[in-house]
């Protein structure tokens, strides 16, 4: 019986190099004007709120 050998797919064969490149061009596509938040420690502040307010409903 002859096994098939899986051959990746899509992000998984791609170079680490490559995966850089498309991973950099998320944070520039939107323009810093247009970002909700500009400060880092606001945005960190808003994220714990929202996953303290998700984990809370959990039973």
């Amino acid at each position: 019986m002859t096994e098939k050998i899986k051959q990746k797919r899509g992000f998984a064969a791609m170079s680490p190099e490559k995966l850089r490149a498309i991973a950099s061009k998320g944070g520039k596509s939107c323009p810093a004007e247009k970002r909700t938040f500009n400060d880092k420690a606001l945005a960190s502040t808003a994220g714990r709120k929202g996953g303290m307010t998700k984990c809370a409903k959990k039973p």
